[in-house]
């Protein structure tokens, strides 16, 4: 699988990204799963402007990545994928992409979320979204930065 990792961090592309994790997985591209941001051509060259040379980037919407992913998956490309919402990864894993695992590294304070670590903060639906890919053999862990030990979330959350 060529696939390195699958990360939902609301700030998608900025510095920790680009010079922690896709670094670590020698990362060739990052594609960017996000309905508006796909359809936002200088949105997304401001967000091209922090990757370093030789680091790609595409910005899909979800039902293209649906398509397309699989196909990517098969090739020897090491390829990252982010999403903004656990929402949009949880969508990509129920329309048939095969994650194994979700890394979750960003989700901030807002209404209706609680605290479950530092820099992980979740509402009801997204716990019950964690809850649905666990049954369905994704594992899901929070892991703010690659040399941090990941926390399994499932249980936690709830």
């Amino acid at each position: 699988m060529s696939v390195v990792l699958f990360r939902v961090d609301e700030r998608l592309i900025h510095g920790q990204v680009v010079l922690g994790w896709a670094r670590r997985f020698d990362a060739e591209r990052v594609i960017v799963v996000d309905d508006e941001l796909a359809a936002e051509p200088l949105e997304q060259e401001i967000y091209r402007t922090g990757l370093p040379a030789g680091l790609e980037s595409l910005f899909w919407n979800e039902a293209d990545a649906v398509t397309r992913l699989p196909a990517v998956m098969e090739s020897d490309e090491r390829v990252f994928v982010l999403t903004g919402e656990l929402a949009t990864m949880w969508r990509l894993a129920v329309g048939g992409v095969p994650i194994a695992q979700v890394n979750i590294g960003g989700l901030h304070a807002g209404p209706g979320r609680r605290r479950i670590l530092p820099y992980v903060c979740l509402d009801a639906d997204d716990e019950r979204r964690i809850g649905d890919l666990e049954a369905a053999g994704v594992r899901v862990v929070a892991q703010d930065v690659p040399t941090a030990a990941p926390v399994r979330l499932y249980g936690v959350a709830r």
